[in-house]
């Protein structure tokens, strides 16, 4: 998985929530249109009480008095209401937009370790050695080394089989790593016979964990199938079913008898039943084109998707609201000796 983020694109601010803003004017609605709140309470009835208001400088009115806000009260109380409106919005700082690329396609690599691969009759690639017959094992290590590290972008998995298949390595994106479980395998480490059908089927167990619609399978044998519980041509079409192309790479000799020929029908078969192909590689060169071959065949394949990081900050407005309203509590204790006016209510 790559992460890359462009460096032109700019610091911006956003709000999660924009539609949270119409809630700005509602205490005004309420003020505006809800009937005012009436309390009861009891109260002493004197006969000189218009005296008493004309001696004050005041008009009585039905109604009950309450006492008028300050300038300062109504200024917080806006202040206030909106900073928490926009605190529930959520302010966030948008980041510069991160670009994600992930594997589209996994590719199974089903590598055969029987007895036969033991045979040293391969040619090294590009002429290097000293001209001595390679172990075809060791021989096809060097090619698939490359070629699993010219594959960056996809997720790779590695089984080996002889007469038995084993996970070697599950999907990973670790490539290095996926060399290393390469180097460690050996001729011989999952018995001497050679189980293709059981290796196809292991690969399509193994893509029961993949996400993603490519499926790819390389299989490279040197031998016949003499020990798998199903059948190559019964795999094969299983594969098929399951969205998995299967290309086949035979190695070895196709003249030889018993487990060390390599069947080249059936791996030709098996390609042909799942839209792959099949390739035979005599030496080390061949192999190395015939990696080459799929990989043209199967450029890398991504999915891209971008996102920008974003930070909240609702912190902010919401703790302008808590120092406006501790602001506004001091400023009223210090003046609480001056005479509050009062007026009265509407009717």
């Amino acid at each position: 998985m790559d992460h890359h983020a462009p460096a032109a694109a700019p610091v911006t601010l956003s709000l999660a929530y924009p539609w949270l803003l119409l809630l700005l004017p509602t205490p005004w609605l309420v003020w505006r249109f809800a009937p005012p709140y009436r309390n009861q309470v009891p109260a002493i009835r004197i006969p000189f009480f218009r005296h008493l208001t004309q001696s004050g400088g005041l008009e009585a009115r039905r109604g009950a008095v309450v006492l008028a806000r300050k300038r300062v009260q109504m200024a917080a109380a806006i202040a206030v209401w909106g900073l928490l409106i926009l605190a529930l919005a959520r302010p966030e700082r948008l980041g510069e937009p991160v670009v994600i690329e992930t594997a589209a396609r996994d590719v199974v690599l089903a590598l055969d370790l029987s007895g036969s691969m033991d045979a040293r009759d391969f040619k090294a690639a590009d002429g290097s050695g000293d001209g001595t017959p390679m172990q075809r094992l060791e021989a096809v290590k060097q090619v698939m080394r490359q070629f699993i590290t010219e594959r960056d972008g996809d997720r790779m998995a590695m089984i080996v089989f002889g007469t038995k298949a084993f996970v070697q390595a599950p999907f990973t994106e670790d490539l290095q790593s996926l060399v290393g479980f390469l180097d460690q395998s050996v001729v011989g480490m999952a018995g001497p016979n050679t189980a293709l059908g059981d290796a196809i089927g292991l690969g399509i167990r193994t893509f029961e964990a993949s996400q993603v619609d490519q499926r790819l399978m390389i299989l490279l044998s040197d031998g016949a199938d003499t020990s798998s519980r199903m059948t190559p041509v019964n795999a094969a079409e299983l594969a098929a079913d399951r969205g998995v192309v299967i290309y086949t790479i035979g190695v070895g000799d196709p003249e030889g008898s018993g487990e060390d020929r390599v069947d080249l029908g059936a791996l030709r078969d098996i390609a042909k039943r799942t839209g792959g192909q099949f390739f035979f590689a005599s030496d080390g060169d061949a192999l190395a084109q015939v990696y080459a071959e799929i990989d043209k065949q199967n450029p890398r394949a991504v999915q891209t998707t971008s996102f920008r990081p974003a930070q909240n900050l609702a912190h902010i407005p919401m703790g302008l609201a808590l120092v406006t309203v501790l602001l506004t509590i001091i400023a009223l204790h210090f003046n609480s000796h001056r005479p509050e006016k009062k007026r009265e209510a509407r009717t």
